[in-house]
């Protein structure tokens, strides 16, 4: 089975701790028998009469050199059964350390278009509890099997050196047993395929609610998110019990037919003693290993039940171990070059599924120069800007980086020469210095003093409690978007890289704080390409050059000026913008 080929595979550096801990479980499982076996020499030979020892001491000393005998297993089978479990444990736990490694990586290597794909609840759930769902069964279930079947088999040839006929007396259950356990499996895999479904979507909605607070918060819409979850919670709470109802359904025939040994040794071993056929001593062994028989069929329902989960855990976890992102990085990069910066887009189309975003845009950016880019929501100005690192490949013509195309750059290379602050910021759980340092984690912190300077940054990083070393909590908490975007900007600024590129970076700062980033950004003291997203005037008016995006075409493109005397979409955006601030300011003079 593929799935256990992937066990095998994934246990490599721990198969020999494995194997020996599987071997332990064998011969620890081997050694049920020796205490029944003791007690049918002590029963026969001390208290049926049977014994042929006619000197007292002799039988004295026999007696207790079968009970020592008998406490010296039982303390070796405990001593056995402790290693055991440390080596299935010390296995597991490694492998899975490993594993986890390796997703992880996995995960960081694919392209945005997985990211597009993946809800964040499913994949945290694949590397949590599906992970260790498959440790635990590493661990004890796959232990448990292994013993079942060692203690089932050893005590069935046991029984066939005593008797055969009662033996397979014994055994006419298990047909039925198994039947029922077969009908039981392929009944409920599919359910427990459909459960951790639907402990993904509780997750992610869990992750979305968590990460989305403020939104919720100011929408007042806390009612409406509980409800939602309680759904999802509801969907996953009966999924769960109808898996559980089903084992429900088989446990009572399972028991009956586990209980039907004793009632079967009753009759069929009672009627064999008081024939002569089997001695006192040797019902004695059958009665107390009878669990050895009853016990793996009473527990086959939960290792099916157990072994169902794990497939439907593995399932999820090879669903990302053997993931392929369209956009591969090699990480073949050894004397990474610093580019020019100098970006050209050659008749570019492009398209998220069938919805087409850029169609036939074309345009150069020399090394050096200053672009600005506007346009509507949904014109494609973002997507312009994910194409130039490599996030997503183009649907027809070409995206060239120094006059080659990103397709044939390695990635490593390409990325590391791009500078980037996006419109989504993002700032980790870390001090504001670790944050603006986080490109490059050697930058001295008079250079990253330096940076939020030219951000803008630093006077109120200063009035922090802890300046530069307050911790700011997961994507920013305790700052103003203001705040998290300048604070971004020094991070792009930190890489010095030759091409920077700024989404909407400044829409959550003031007119003045905006005037001291445009003169910051111009007055870099090395070469720089930038590409700039903004919606405010403002903030182009000093570009080099324009571009202006409609439904995905490049309509307008110039400086300033130019675009001014066109009277186009920019005139109109810039008479609009001027306007309001005319109107604001008659209000003000007014009051």
């Amino acid at each position: 089975m593929f799935e256990l080929k992937w066990l095998w595979q994934n246990l490599e550096g721990n198969r020999t701790r494995y194997i020996l801990a599987l071997c332990l479980s064998v011969v620890g499982s081997s050694l049920t028998i020796v205490n029944p076996y003791i007690s049918q020499r002590i029963v026969d030979t001390f208290i049926a009469g049977d014994s042929a020892l006619q000197n007292l001491t002799q039988e004295r000393q026999l007696l207790i050199m079968l009970c020592l005998g008998m406490i010296g297993f039982s303390l070796l089978r405990t001593g056995l059964a402790y290693f055991t479990t440390m080596q299935y444990e010390q296995s597991s736990q490694n492998m899975m350390y490993n594993i986890r490694i390796f997703l992880y990586n996995k995960i960081q290597g694919q392209d945005r278009e997985y990211y597009d794909r993946n809800r964040t609840g499913d994949l945290m759930t694949k590397m949590t509890g599906d992970l260790d769902m498959v440790r635990h069964s590493m661990a004890w279930i796959f232990k448990t099997i292994i013993e079942s079947l060692t203690i089932f088999i050893a005590a069935v040839i046991y029984f066939f050196t005593i008797d055969a006929q009662l033996t397979l007396w014994m055994l006419i259950l298990s047909p039925p047993i198994f039947i029922v356990a077969y009908i039981f499996a392929k009944r409920v895999r599919p359910m427990y395929i459909d459960l951790r479904e639907r402990l993904s979507q509780l997750n992610t909605t869990t992750q979305e609610n968590i990460s989305g607070n403020r939104v919720v918060k100011a929408f007042a819409r806390e009612e409406f998110e509980v409800q939602k979850f309680t759904e999802k919670n509801v969907n996953y709470s009966t999924a769960n019990k109808k898996a559980a109802l089903v084992w429900l359904d088989y446990f009572p025939f399972l028991e009956s037919f586990a209980q039907g040994f004793n009632v079967i040794l009753m009759l069929a071993g009672g009627l064999f003693l008081m024939n002569g056929r089997i001695t006192f001593g040797e019902f004695t062994a059958f009665s107390s290993l009878i669990w050895a028989i009853s016990n793996p069929m009473r527990n086959i329902g939960i290792i099916i039940n157990d072994i169902q989960r794990f497939f439907a855990s593995l399932s999820k976890i090879i669903d990302i171990y053997y993931a392929k992102p369209n956009i591969v990085n090699e990480h073949t990069s050894t004397n990474k070059r610093r580019y020019e910066g100098r970006i050209e887009f050659d008749h570019v189309r492009f398209k998220y599924d069938s919805a087409i975003v850029l169609d036939d845009v074309s345009f150069t950016v020399e090394p050096g120069e200053t672009i600005a880019i506007m346009g509507s929501t949904g014109s494609g100005k973002t997507t312009i800007i994910n194409l130039i690192p490599r996030f997503y490949d183009v649907a027809e013509g070409r995206v060239l980086v120094d006059g080659v195309d990103v397709r044939k750059l390695e990635l490593d290379e390409l990325r590391d020469n791009i500078g980037m602050a996006t419109q989504d910021v993002l700032l980790f759980s870390d001090t504001i210095d670790g944050n603006i340092a986080y490109g490059d984690p050697d930058l001295p912190e008079e250079d990253a003093i330096s940076f939020a300077e030219l951000a803008a940054a630093h006077d109120f990083i200063t009035k922090m409690p802890e300046g530069y070393d307050t911790v700011v909590g997961e994507r920013g908490v305790g700052l103003s978007g203001g705040q998290k975007q300048r604070i971004a900007l020094a991070r792009a600024l930190a890489v010095r890289r030759p091409i920077l590129i700024l989404d909407d970076t400044t829409s959550a700062v003031d007119l003045e704080t905006e005037e001291h980033i445009q003169k910051s950004l111009r007055e870099l003291d090395y070469p720089c390409t930038k590409i700039i997203i903004a919606q405010r005037v403002s903030t182009t008016a000093q570009a080099d050059r324009i571009l202006i995006l409609d439904n995905g075409k490049l309509v307008e493109e110039g400086t300033h000026a130019e675009l001014l005397a066109k009277r186009g979409y920019y005139y109109d955006v810039f008479k609009l913008q001027n306007e309001g601030i005319g109107r604001q300011v008659t209000a003000s003079g007014k009051e």
